[in-house]
């Protein structure tokens, strides 16, 4: 008997995934996919080098497949796959094709992790960097501006232009950036937009973070660390995204109806790297005390050693902090240790033991309680998502 011939099992499936691999976003949903593929059964894949925007899908229309996972993120993408008439899973936010089920990320919950964090880092201007052509663009620029609104702050808009040259969109955004009061925080629509933007600050003779704050979206590693400054960015649930977007083609294929919905997932956390790695305060003392506060954040620091610094009372110092940041100094404490932990957990395949070590905690189950409560999750867990 031959083993292979009797044993091993054949892709059922023939299927499509119009999907970019140009972006840290969409390559995030292919490995999702695969990941769902890694657990079931193996489909063959029919995968073409594209941008969202300019795609040749002239092969599907006489393309004998089975399904299709696809970004619709054009008029001219949907008319396509609509008039393909397969079992088709949209990942995409534009939703051009409302009777497909659809799987995305929560672009509020993004835009809502982007203010508060900028907020928390004490700015009170703010603004939003989108290519606004995309729909789910759009929808970050109203959701981040809705919310610094909601806090009484305003939001000062950039669109950028696809149609201009990289240079001339750069120069652009600098020249933009100058009319801005400062310091100012500033969203951008995703991470290639934000290390853009931090080029265009270089450009403008604006110091980043300490007048002007960038956070982008998708956690592009490679594309965060070499811009300068290295650019903070919020990390996508795009693994449970593909994966999901997977498991309901599957049922599709295999016959079963499935309601046309949208889910959506939020954002895994926020990575926190130069470009906002900042607290702007008018009250002088509290700058001071935050600047200690950074200084000494891999030792074991104390409410105590900064009040022995600043020389005011243990009430007063919490006082100013509260006004300032919302916070107490111990809080500010705890909150700067945990980012560092969160870099440390993505960045490095240091033991948990050691990197509370690193960061000044004498017990490991401390942190992990204190990380649980700050994220949700234990530092093995973070690290695994991350």
């Amino acid at each position: 008997m031959n083993y292979l011939t009797n044993h091993t099992k054949k892709p059922n499936y023939h299927v499509a995934l119009i999907i970019e691999t140009s972006n840290e976003y969409a390559r995030g949903l292919l490995r999702g996919i695969k990941s769902y593929l890694n657990e079931n059964r193996p489909w063959s894949i029919y995968l073409g080098e594209h941008s969202r925007d300019h795609t040749d899908l002239s092969w599907l229309k006489n393309w004998k497949g089975d399904g299709i996972i696809a970004r619709i993120e054009t008029k001219e993408i949907a008319s396509i796959i609509s008039d393909i008439n397969l079992p088709t899973v949209d990942v995409s936010a534009n939703r051009f094709l409302p009777q497909l089920p659809c799987v995305e990320t929560n672009n509020q919950a993004i835009a809502t992790m982007a203010a508060e964090h900028l907020i928390s880092k004490g700015f009170k201007h703010f603004g939003f960097c989108g290519e606004m052509q995309f729909p789910w663009a759009r929808q970050r620029y109203h959701f981040f501006m809705n919310y610094v609104k909601s806090k009484g702050f305003d939001c000062h808009t950039f669109e950028s232009n696809r149609n201009n040259s990289w240079t001339k969109d750069r120069e652009d955004m600098a020249q933009w950036l100058k009319t801005l009061p400062k310091p100012i925080g500033i969203m951008a629509s995703y991470d290639i937009l934000g290390q853009k933007l931090l080029e265009a600050c270089q450009l403008a003779d604006i110091a980043v973070p300490y007048q002007a704050g960038v956070i982008g979206v998708d956690n592009d590693e490679l594309l965060c660390n070499l811009s300068d400054p290295s650019l903070s960015s919020i990390v996508p649930d795009t693994l449970n995204t593909g994966y999901k977007a997977a498991e309901i083609l599957d049922l599709m294929m295999a016959g079963e109806k499935v309601k046309p919905e949208l889910q959506l997932f939020s954002p895994i956390t926020l990575l926190t790297r130069v470009s906002t790695d900042v607290v702007t305060v008018e009250d002088e003392l509290v700058s001071e005390a935050i600047q200690m506060i950074r200084s000494h954040a891999y030792e074991d620091i104390k409410v105590e050693d900064i009040l022995k610094h600043v020389l005011v009372s243990r009430s007063v110092l919490d006082n100013r902090f509260k006004k300032a940041l919302g916070r107490t100094p111990h809080q500010e404490i705890l909150e700067v240790k945990v980012n560092l932990a969160k870099q440390l957990l993505s960045e490095t395949d240091l033991p948990l033991s050691l990197i509370a070590e690193k960061i000044g905690f004498k017990h490991f189950e401390y942190m992990n309680v204190l990380f649980k409560r700050k994220t949700g999750l234990t530092p093995g867990q973070y690290r695994k998502s991350n």
